[in-house]
């Protein structure tokens, strides 16, 4: 029995119009349509040198980025990164070493020694990572870096600030946005180990605000080829005010603020040496936190003077390696009126990659976010763009010929 055109038309219409229909279509539509407008192209600033070798070794900073569908605003890009992002499988190399004031510093190693790029341990260049706030080796976007590091055969370490790394206290000191002295001490071991092979620096978060302040402090010194941030913080002042918002100390003030204090806990019996745990135990924000530790830890009269001294976008100017730094205009650590452009506008060793969605670490991409994402690809990008070009971009950051010979009469020490 065969069906009329009529009869197929009436039958087809019925399913149509049903409102269930209707509402699943109508949706899909309205996700599509705004989907398509969420994907766009990331701004690029930086000097027309810089863009040009990015835009021939990057080719990710031209590509448009569609955050995943489901997933468009900053608090969920970053909540759900941190809920569903698959962890690498990575085996790492313990390494304790002790700093002048009596410290350690606990480094995990990925040495690679199957690499068949650089089959040489002591030419194999290395990539040193820094974590953020409460992280360490085994947070899922230190593993997935050290993936793409290893893949390209390159070597990792990725340096734990004191006291995360599972290591004991030795000394009631721990770290800080605004004191690179751990990070000058592990680059001088690094270099040491290995002074042939090229060290750039990859901080995320706070530990992009504390390669940052290094690089400034450090100059043509530094000991590294370039750098790399994801999600810094310019301006620390107006992060803990964005941070405070009812909403985002909801999700990620109070939980990082939680995060703090147990690991002041854990080390109690040292650091009571030099602050009062009980009261510190009590804050209820990082700001709180940062005022009753972190500020008299490190002799600071309040927190608004660590703050202002921890906040690196003006500093860039002094900084003498290529840098580039990635941040999302929707992230709640870093409010979008902080970021740097007119600084960086007129340096020719920064570029500073900005997307409209991506969160805080996220930037998370198609309908399952478990994997590898945009900041994962650009990263494991420049990484290779850096060691496998080092003298083009150089000539694209204008570094002075001076400053080379400098760094290279460093690397021999």
């Amino acid at each position: 029995m065969y069906l009329t055109n009529a009869e197929l038309w009436r039958t087809y219409w019925e399913c149509v119009s049903r409102p269930y229909t209707v509402f699943i279509c109508s949706l899909t539509a309205a996700l599509y349509y705004l989907w398509g407008r969420k994907c766009q192209i990331p701004i690029l600033i930086c000097s027309e040198a810089f863009s040009a070798f990015l835009y021939k070794h990057c080719p990710v900073v031209s590509e448009r980025f569609c955050p995943t569908p489901w997933c468009w605003g900053g608090r969920l890009q970053t909540l759900v990164c941190a809920l569903l992002k698959s962890k690498p499988t990575v085996f790492y190399r313990n390494e304790l070493i002790r700093t002048v004031d009596g410290g350690q510093i606990s480094l995990d190693w990925v040495d690679n020694h199957t690499s068949r790029t650089y089959p040489e341990a002591k030419t194999r260049p290395t990539v040193l990572i820094l974590p953020g706030l409460t992280g360490n080796s085994q947070q899922a976007y230190v593993l997935h870096a050290v993936s793409q590091a290893t893949r390209r055969g390159y070597r990792s370490v990725v340096f734990n600030n004191r006291g995360v790394g599972g290591e004991e206290l030795l000394t009631p000191v721990t770290y800080c946005a605004a004191n690179t002295s751990d990070l000058e001490r592990v680059v001088q071991h690094v270099k040491g180990l290995y002074p042939q092979a090229p060290v750039l620096g990859a901080g995320v978060s706070l530990g992009g605000m504390i390669l940052l302040n290094y690089l400034a402090r450090k100059r043509t010194e530094s000991g590294m080829v370039a750098g790399i941030t994801i999600s810094v913080a310019w301006d620390a002042l107006r992060s803990s005010d964005s941070m405070e918002e009812p909403l985002n100390w909801l999700l990620f003030n109070k939980h990082l603020t939680n995060g703090l204090r147990q690991k002041v806990s854990r080390h109690r019996k040292i650091l009571e040496k030099v602050v009062d745990v009980d009261y510190v135990l009590k804050a209820r924000t990082i700001r709180e936190f940062d005022e009753r530790f972190t500020s008299h830890l490190f002799g600071y009269k309040t927190c608004v003077d660590y703050y202002r001294d921890a906040s690196p976008a003006k500093k860039l100017p002094n900084t003498s390696v290529p840098i580039l730094c990635l941040n999302a205009a929707d992230d709640p650590f870093s409010p979008q009126s902080a970021f740097p452009v007119a600084i960086v506008q007129a340096l020719p060793n920064v570029a500073l990659l900005l997307t409209d969605h991506g969160g805080h670490i996220a930037f998370l991409q198609g309908l399952f976010p478990r994997g590898e994402s945009y900041m994962e690809r650009l990263f494991g990008q420049f990484v290779q763009a850096v060691f496998e070009h080092p003298g083009e971009i150089k000539r694209a950051c204008r570094i002075k010929k001076d400053e080379l010979s400098q760094h290279q009469h460093d690397c021999k020490q």
